[in-house]
């Protein structure tokens, strides 16, 4: 007996429901229940941990500048991840504090706080946990010796005092750099103007852009709104031709499908090039064409790919879609901060 995979019958369902929503203007939340929504980003309002302070989060703003969280005190935060790119780095892939390389690519920070897992294969369950493992990792940092350095410097020490009511130590910086991550949001573009209502707000190739992103090409079944992400995990071939390819969200999961990597959001997706997980395509052109042939071809590539390679996209449709990307480019202000000396 033929057993179908609900999975595509699940997705054009999707499309279904979520078609009449964006053309209405109104924008679904995800999961469960109704969320608030931040009428200036028009985006769900994330939820905030217990203790959640401006002082916190202004405390982490700095100290996500701060090249002495580093062990060499040349590398930050920012080092891989700049405003001005929606909090990418515009690298394939970028050089850790030793000088040796990453596997993957830099994924952007906006609107972490609504995300359920986080790095390409979920592998951290909380953003304090990925903190925590890339300030190690990336920037081969010792917490309680970089604490106490920081304890000696006046300005952080009055900071520290003033959001925790205590001094430096490992677990406040990691808090803090939380916080301030939480506040990096991506909104408020001309897409949100456009389902608010101001139907000028997309020119006639971005709302035909539109109109093939939750159809024809069906876009929408991987990308869901509002942040333009299913928050799952998919194959779509991206170096599945290496010797020996990313295994991906197996490495944290063995049931997993080999080679499925976290669908990214697509907010301010032009800032971000170069795209997919290992930052093969170098123009959101590029990583267009990619989905619109259905991903690459490989033993494990996901089912709901066959739909998309079957539409068969022309070059025009192809340039609509990246016309309509281009316009969920964010309102993203940003002003860096002055270090204490």
């Amino acid at each position: 007996m033929l057993v179908m995979n609900p999975r595509p019958i699940l997705a054009l369902a999707a499309i279904t429901l979520l078609f009449p929503l964006a053309c209405s203007g109104e924008t679904p939340a995800p999961g469960n229940g109704a969320a608030a929504v931040d009428p200036l980003l028009g985006l769900p309002k994330p939820e905030l941990p217990v203790g959640f302070s401006e002082a916190k989060a202004e405390l982490g703003k700095q100290l996500f500048f701060e090249p002495r969280l580093s062990a060499s005190g040349k590398t930050s935060c920012s080092s891989c991840h700049f405003p001005e790119q929606s909090w990418t780095d515009a690298r394939a892939v970028s050089p850790k504090d030793d000088g040796k390389s990453n596997t993957r690519n830099s994924p952007s920070l906006a609107n972490v706080a609504r995300q359920p897992h986080f790095y390409w294969d979920g592998r951290a369950k909380t953003l304090e946990a990925n903190v925590e493992a890339a300030w190690k990792a990336q920037m081969g940092g010792k917490p309680d010796e970089v604490a106490a350095a920081l304890a000696k410097v006046d300005g952080y020490a009055k900071a520290f005092q003033g959001a925790f009511n205590a001094g430096p130590t490992a677990a406040h910086m990691i808090e803090a750099l939380a916080h301030f991550i939480r506040t990096l949001h991506s909104g408020g573009s001309r897409y949100d103007r456009f389902v608010a209502g101001d139907k000028s707000a997309l020119s006639a190739d971005e709302q035909a852009g539109h109109a093939l992103f939750v159809g024809k090409a069906m876009c929408i079944v991987c990308h869901t709104t509002p942040l333009f992400t299913d928050h799952q995990f998919h194959n779509v071939g991206i170096g599945m031709d290496a010797a020996t390819p990313d295994v991906g969200r197996q490495k944290v999961d063995e049931k997993a499908v080999l080679g499925a990597f976290k669908t990214p959001g697509l907010r301010s997706v032009s800032r971000t090039a170069p795209y997919f997980h290992d930052g093969s395509a170098a123009t959101l052109e590029d990583a267009v064409r990619v989905m619109a042939q259905g991903g690459k071809a490989n033993a494990h590539l996901d089912p709901l790919l066959k739909p998309i390679a079957d539409a068969k996209l022309s070059d025009a449709e192809i340039a609509q879609l990246v016309a309509f990307l281009r316009a969920l480019d964010g309102v993203e202000p940003f002003t860096k901060p002055v270090l204490p000396q």
